[in-house]
């Protein structure tokens, strides 16, 4: 359970009340008690005061809890979604599901949220006029997302993946809708994480693998910005990289690994058990050696505080054995884990592998025994496969609302511009107008002062304009020979056409690091760019890649591109957007480059050294 959420964030939160339009009502009008809203603070910090100071609004003489029952609309509404909060947070199941699900709607039709695509709203940009009706609709925004949020807890609790999901998602479609990126910080930051980790638990459960992965790393983002949950990222790590371990991207799961290492409170926990002993099977997986490994899982498993966790250590090892064709010690963990293991997927695996045993040791009857125990999970694997289908679904809609959006932010983004040009170019006309206006005017006085002198003088202006025009032309000439040998070679590196193309894709795509690199597919460089990037290098800084080449020759054509790359002072989001590689490969290939060139230093100072001193290689 996800608890730690700052109060004073929220306070201001609901204190956003108190200054609205009469219409729509808003909560300042419908009176928020000061008494609930001291709950909703006190919530985020001891939740169990908290729902103590609730009961108070539960119905008289009841013990359970009931439908909350206030006066006013907006508290009674307001209590309710307190009251399953509370419930959640104290680790009890939801008790007023009826009353949760009237204040969903009526949070929805308060906000403005209700059966409307939140993305579209939120890219729209419309004018705020008024500050204070703006930020009060993003309070009821708030608790509108929070509502679907716990709406989503009680379906899941429930055993209903797919409402439950659609709730989550829901949530993030309005807190995206409502706030910029900026805004959600401290506890809005905290609460994105929280849904998003959600997610994460419903795909990785039913093990599709590059969902719970997707939904992993955008719970990462929001995690690492609210310091307030230390367990939480390092569990997310972990998470992710086991399901890039159950897509066999060994590198990707090792790096995972090793990162929620690194951010561990301590090891003197059973995540830290888990993530030595994921270490240990992925060493066997990569290495195909077996002794240290095994070593290590013994070790582990004797330190094991449960019995749940002691099979899963004996699953690690008995996999080991088995894969190393011992069946004899492979067989007595796998039955350990058979006989007594409550995870359907751990009984189902165990029995699998003792029925080839079975068959490899020529036991037919002990081998039908699994295989006839083996059907009663086929009825539950197809229940799956439809719960995978519709979930499937479900994210694939997310992220095309997500990419319609982003499209649509764009093209505002460049009508806005386009706007802004327009506005600025219909001014300097009508400056332009202007000056001509009082320039003619000027022209027709001087004409009339001066007219018997400008006709005693126009055989002498004829011949001025024509050596003029003559003149003009040369210049133009001129201009025209500078324009090629411009474009032949620009004075600067910086200045080559390649390198501004590169430099305005980087400034106009703002690549982020956690966002997955196909996204980001129309920034790619092709061949002739990478070609042309080669030849302006060579050209400013005398013949960098030949050199290079010659003085390293373990670098590939590839890891040259890099270093091309890198002299522009990219970042590793831009080389991921830019070379169409992941943003994990892109770090790897730097370490690599990095040992190749036998230098610790950040990468783009190191070449830039060999670049401006040919003598230095």
């Amino acid at each position: 359970m996800f608890r730690n959420v700052g109060d004073i964030g929220l306070l201001l939160l609901l204190a956003l009340f108190s200054a609205c339009h009469p219409t729509p009502p808003e909560p300042a009008e419908v009176g928020a008690n000061r008494a609930l809203l001291t709950v909703d603070s006190l919530m985020w910090q001891q939740p169990d005061s908290a729902l103590a100071v609730l009961m108070e609004y539960l119905s008289e003489g009841s013990d359970t809890a009931h439908p909350v029952i206030t006066k006013e609309t907006f508290n009674r509404h307001y209590a309710n979604l307190l009251l399953s909060e509370l419930l959640y947070k104290n680790d009890n199941a939801q008790t007023n599901r009826r009353e949760l699900q009237q204040a969903v709607a009526y949070f929805d039709a308060l906000a403005g949220t209700h059966d409307t695509d939140t993305r579209g709203v939120s890219l729209q940009a419309e004018p705020r006029r008024d500050a204070r009706r703006a930020s009060a609709h993003d309070a009821t925004a708030f608790l509108a997302a929070r509502a679907h949020y716990i709406n989503g807890v009680g379906y899941y609790e429930n055993d209903s993946a797919v409402p439950a999901c659609r709730e989550y998602l829901k949530a993030l479609e309005i807190m995206e809708g409502r706030f910029e990126e900026k805004e959600l910080i401290k506890e809005k930051a905290n609460f994105m994480a929280m849904t998003y980790t959600r997610l994460t638990v419903i795909f990785s459960k039913l093990y599709l693998n590059k969902q719970a992965i997707y939904f992993g790393k955008l719970s990462l983002s929001y995690y690492e910005r609210n310091k307030t949950s230390p367990w939480h990222l390092p569990w997310m790590l972990s998470k992710i990289g086991v399901h890039y371990n159950l897509m066999d991207e060994l590198d990707s799961a090792a790096y995972y690994y090793q990162q929620a290492k690194v951010f561990l409170p301590d090891t003197v926990n059973q995540t830290h058990r888990d993530l030595v002993a994921r270490q240990a099977l992925l060493s066997y997986q990569m290495e195909h050696q077996s002794a240290k490994p095994l070593m290590v899982l013994h070790r582990i498993a004797d330190l094991a505080v449960s019995d749940d966790e002691r099979l899963s250590r004996c699953l690690s090892i008995a996999d080991i054995y088995y894969n190393e064709r011992l069946f004899d010690s492979a067989k007595i963990y796998f039955e350990q884990v058979y006989c007594n293991t409550k995870i359907p997927d751990s009984k189902m695996l165990a029995g699998d592998r003792l029925r080839e045993i079975s068959m490899a040791e020529g036991d037919t009857m002990k081998a039908n025994e699994y295989a006839l125990a083996r059907t009663q999970f086929v009825t539950e694997k197809d229940e799956d496969g439809k719960l995978k289908s519709n979930l499937t679904a479900l994210c694939q809609h997310h992220e095309q609302s997500r990419q319609e959006a982003l499209h649509r932010l764009k093209t505002q983004k460049v009508t806005r511009r386009w706007g802004i040009a327009l506005v600025l170019a219909a001014f300097v006309v009508s400056v332009v107008s202007l000056l001509l206006v009082i320039l003619r005017r000027r022209m027709r006085t001087e004409q009339y002062s001066h007219k018997m002198e400008q006709a005693a003088l126009s055989g002498r202006l004829k011949r001025s304009n024509e050596e003029l025009r003559e003149l003009k032309g040369q210049i133009s000439q001129q201009e025209k020979n500078k324009t090629v040998r411009k474009v032949d070679s620009a004075a600067t590196f910086a200045e080559e056409p390649i390198c501004r193309l590169i430099m305005e894709r980087v400034n106009e795509g703002q690549f982020k690091a956690k966002i997955d690199c196909e996204v980001y597919k129309q920034y790619a460089l092709d061949k002739q760019q990478l070609l042309d990037l080669r030849m302006v290098v060579d050209r400013h800084f005398g013949q960098f890649t030949v050199r290079l080449r010659k003085a390293y020759p373990k670098l590939t054509n590839i890891d040259i591109d890099y270093c091309c790359l890198y002299l522009l002072n990219l970042t590793y989001a831009d080389v991921s957007a830019l070379m169409q590689r992941a943003y994990n490969t892109v770090v790897e290939r730097d370490s690599k480059i990095k040992r190749v060139l036998g230098s610790d230093k950040p990468l783009s100072v190191i070449l830039m050294e060999i670049a401006q001193n040919p003598s230095s290689v």
